[in-house]
């Protein structure tokens, strides 16, 4: 039954390679295989090992995410930026760092989407290639939805694995945790950016003018961040709060109803939940799934004792080879699968080498989330960003995006990764 389970997660892995639109169905058709045959019994795969209220919060956030969107208010605080900075470049710099600390909190490509408009205006006033530009808005929205538990799924895959609240993100331990060893990388990355950038000049300090629609959707938002943060505080058990997933669906639906009751446009409601990312959801319910059964077949714990033997006790290059593989597949391969399957890995991993779990696991999120940026089809803030790009007439090759990227990737690893060193051994 072992070998069974194993083949089935390979198969799900290549079909998702091989067929990444359709990866919602290959995962559902992979957890459907399994329990069929008799590997998982239904009320176990979709009672225990699918956590429910992981996905609540997940489609609680992207509806709060679009409802943000609507609101202008990013976009009207990017126009005051570019207005009241010395040069265009500084202006970039800046907007780019505003767009990863709303993707600590808001979807990656709804980031993307919500900042786009701006640099697309930049680029065509200041006569300047739009692609850089675009480049560095998925790139760095991708590094801090690494930050929270809200930010991306994989974190929401890790927050499951290992019982991290919304705070433990934060401080662990007394430690610092995840979220300031991305802001080490964000800083890394900023630097990157503003030598880049300085050198930008042109005579555009304005943009047409931006009218904020509403502020609800920022209260809204604002609430499910203190809310998860004041849950996270009461769990009695640690991890995430059981009423988490409610409360943020809660928020959402009273997002929607403002929109379609106080704002009167029902149809965009209506529009908003259909055009959701219903199809990341089916995929993380099959992962969940798979995974989870993989997991609990033992199969892992080989994998894990043979690469401590690979290893050989030494720490560091264990450390090493997690984060530098995770960056190298999770540039190629979809990283939801990815951590889901090696978490329980880098946890054997550490066990065998009798050391604390959370080095290895926070290299494994880092790796896996940070290897993203270093493809054009790394993440879907990066294909969303090349399309606007060469939609506007900058086109982004892969070794173009490779030698802008490139750098950022290995940059903002190194700083992030060598925080969690010095903190975490």
């Amino acid at each position: 039954m072992n070998t069974f389970v194993l083949i089935v997660l390979v198969l799900m892995y290549a079909g998702i390679i091989a067929f990444p639109a359709r990866k919602a169905w290959i995962s559902m058709g992979a957890a459907a295989v399994l329990v069929v045959g008799g590997a998982v019994a239904p009320g176990h795969a979709f009672g225990a090992l699918v956590n429910w209220n992981i996905l609540c919060i997940y489609v609680g956030s992207l509806v709060l995410a679009e409802l943000f969107i609507v609101s202008r208010v990013p976009a009207f605080i990017a126009e005051r930026i570019v207005e009241r900075s010395p040069s265009i470049g500084v202006a970039i710099t800046i907007i780019l760092i505003l767009t990863g600390l709303v993707s600590a909190f808001v979807e990656n490509v709804a980031t993307v989407l919500l900042v786009a408009p701006v640099m697309i205006e930049l680029a065509k006033r200041g006569k300047k290639d739009l692609a850089p530009l675009m480049i560095g808005l998925a790139v760095m929205a991708n590094l801090q939805g690494t930050a929270t538990l809200v930010g991306d799924p994989p974190s929401m895959i890790f927050a499951n694995y290992a019982g991290y609240s919304f705070n433990d993100f934060f401080f662990k331990f007394g430690r610092p945790s995840i979220f300031f060893a991305i802001q080490a990388g964000a800083l890394v990355g900023a630097a990157y950016f503003f030598f880049h950038f300085k050198s930008m000049e042109s005579d555009v300090h304005s943009l047409p003018p931006e009218r904020i629609v509403s502020w609800v959707p920022s209260l809204l938002l604002l609430a499910m961040i203190g809310g998860l943060a004041l849950f996270s505080a009461l769990s009695a058990t640690g991890g995430i709060h059981p009423v988490s997933g409610i409360f943020v669906l809660v928020l959402a639906v009273l997002g929607l109803l403002w929109l379609a009751f106080i704002k009167r446009e029902p149809k965009d409601a209506w529009e908003l939940v259909y055009h959701l990312d219903w199809g990341t959801l089916v995929f993380l319910v099959g992962i969940f799934i798979v995974v989870g059964t993989l997991s609990e077949s033992g199969a892992l714990e080989v994998l894990a004792e043979a690469l401590a033997s690979l290893v050989g006790g030494n720490l560091f290059l264990g450390f090493v080879l997690i984060v530098g593989i995770s960056v190298l597949i999770s540039g190629f391969v979809d990283n939801v699968p990815y951590i889901a399957a090696m978490l329980p890995v880098a946890t054997g991993l550490a066990k065998a080498m009798q050391v604390a779990p959370e080095l290895l696991l926070f290299g494994l999120l880092i790796g896996s989330c940070l290897g993203g940026n270093l493809t054009p089809f790394g993440a879907s803030a990066n294909i969303v960003a090349v399309s606007l790009s060469e939609k506007h007439g900058s086109k982004v090759g892969f070794w173009y995006w490779l030698k802008f990227a490139g750098p950022f990737t290995i940059l903002t690893t190194v700083a992030a990764s060598a925080f969690i060193w010095f903190v975490w051994r």
